[in-house]
């Protein structure tokens, strides 16, 4: 019996840029359209998990702090996101999605058709796969 090819890695990391691709673009519009740059929409998307310190928040959007505090500045001008001072440490800023900041999250969300329907086209099984293997992939940390 004749193996079927196997897939490298370069083949499934040109699969992921182009999958990539497409979720970014479709999440860059749909940002757009509630008037938001990428990088608010995706922020508004972390804090969507739940509150987080300016230097986690900074950190999970890999771009440097000076950035974040623009970023969140224009959030908090349009009443999306509140900072709170931190219980432990009064000189750590807290940054909470406000109740605006949760519908706009979920309006971006709700916009992209092409990824959701992608998704709803899995059945359960296949689901459960695909997260399995996305953590795998890119949450759990490689034994060192």
């Amino acid at each position: 019996m004749t193996e079927a090819p196997r897939v490298d890695t370069a083949q499934l990391m040109e699969l992921l840029s182009v999958s990539l691709g497409v979720y970014y673009g479709e999440f860059t519009v749909a940002a757009a359209s509630e008037n938001l740059t990428a990088s608010q929409g995706k922020a508004l998307a972390v804090l969507r998990r739940g509150p987080a310190p300016m230097r986690a928040l900074a950190e999970t959007m890999t771009c440097d702090a000076s950035n974040i505090t623009g970023i969140v500045d224009r959030l908090e001008k349009r009443g999306l996101v509140r900072r709170e001072a931190g219980t432990s440490d009064r000189r750590v800023k807290n940054v909470i999605l406000t109740p605006e900041g949760e519908r706009v999250a979920d309006a971006i969300r709700a916009k992209m058709r092409t990824t959701q329907a992608g998704l709803e086209s899995l059945d359960a099984r296949d689901r459960d796969q695909l997260r399995a293997l996305l953590e795998r992939v890119f949450l759990t940390k490689p034994a060192t």
